[in-house]
């Protein structure tokens, strides 16, 4: 019996050597199928116009053009729609943070009648699609005089990422224990009190998970910028860099440069916090 096992250990050791190295094979290829649109972008920003469309398609440049970075900042205003981009993005996170807290709060920790129809409700917003709304959502912010401003944005943002922001935010809450609520009204606490002193200083990890789903969500977003905001001093990246297509059409390098500056900052985000990511969607499918 000594002999058997000592003759198929090795076999058995080999076979799952040779499925392991085909699993790492395979998740290599994956990466460099992922990795190389990023790259050619990034290249693509530092060529010129012959390089782009014959010469050096996809190797890297033979002559670095960090001017195209220059130009896309200073001519194309790439500048000022960033800083807009970020104005809209801050925004939209607080009010979709504040209102998620609030909310999950109150359909959650706090007894009332339709707590629950309340929270279907807020729920069927996860089946709308973001686009659909656009008519409708137009025809408000012209009657309230809202169009070409900031908030013309930031509130459809908000609004439609708030569903996944109670989404997220009750799988967390889920977790802490009443009895802390409890304890703290025992104490004098009230509603107020236990939400402020108790409830939020221990949702900081649903703080991130949701702010981070937030920004993604509206840092990349096109149609609503497009169609809101016709203003060039209030337009975000992605409109920008859309205008900056236009105007350079036989110069592709600075409309590369804009678009690794549009880009680079979601990566950035979910290089560095992609667990955070990852964690407020499995919360949210275990609580929610």
């Amino acid at each position: 019996m000594m002999r058997k096992e000592h003759i198929k250990t090795p076999v058995t050791d080999k076979k799952v050597h040779f499925s392991t190295i085909l699993i790492y094979a395979g998740l290599i290829i994956w990466a460099l199928i992922s990795i190389f649109p990023v790259y050619w972008m990034l290249t693509f920003s530092l060529k010129n116009n012959a390089e782009i469309f014959g010469e050096n398609v996809a190797g890297l440049p033979k002559y670095w053009l960090w001017s195209n970075y220059v130009q896309a900042l200073n001519t194309g205003h790439m500048y000022v729609y960033f800083f807009n981009s970020i104005i809209v993005a801050a925004a939209t996170i607080l009010i979709t943070i504040v209102a998620s807290f609030m909310s999950t709060y109150a359909m959650t920790r706090l007894v009332w009648k339709g707590r629950k129809t309340m929270n279907k409700f807020f729920m069927l917003g996860l089946t709308i699609p973001i686009h659909a709304s656009i008519v409708p959502i137009y025809v408000t912010l012209s009657k309230m005089h809202m169009l070409s401003t900031y908030w013309a944005v930031i509130i459809p943002y908000a609004a439609f990422s708030l569903s996944m922001g109670i989404l997220i935010s009750t799988g967390f809450m889920g977790d802490i224990p009443y009895d802390l609520d409890e304890a703290a009204f025992l104490d004098g606490c009230g509603v107020w009190g236990i939400f402020l002193r108790i409830i939020v200083p221990l949702m900081t990890p649903a703080l991130a998970t949701v702010g981070i789903y937030t920004f993604l969500q509206c840092w990349n977003e096109l149609m609503f910028a497009n169609v809101f905001i016709s203003d060039d001093r209030i337009k975000t990246l992605p409109v920008g860099v859309q205008a900056l297509s236009g105007q350079y059409t036989t110069d592709w390098g600075p409309i590369g440069a804009a678009l690794s500056l549009a880009t680079i900052p979601t990566l950035l985000v979910y290089v560095f916090l992609s667990k955070r990511i990852q964690d407020s969607f499995i919360a949210g499918a275990v609580k929610g």
